[in-house]
């Protein structure tokens, strides 16, 4: 299993867009992310700061998505 990379919250974004998800709202500095399916996460967006380890791996299981999903969607172009 590879490391947890460090992102920022709109590398996040962006990476959860590719794989179906949409932004449905965002209330101060939370975007709500909502698929298809009717998974649903919440990004907390705080642009000068890097995603703690703690938040982005509670992020990538709600998502039900691995550490490999988010490294893969972060390397394509």
């Amino acid at each position: 299993m590879p490391a947890l990379p460090t992102i920022k919250a709109a590398q996040l974004i962006r990476a959860l867009m590719k794989v179906g998800f949409q932004i449905t709202r965002q209330r101060g500095s939370h975007v709500r992310l909502k698929h298809a399916d009717g998974r649903v996460v919440s990004v907390p967006v705080h642009a000068a700061q890097d995603m703690g380890r703690g938040l982005l791996r509670k992020i990538l299981r709600d998502a039900k998505l691995s550490t490999q999903d988010l490294v893969d969607l972060l390397e394509e172009k």
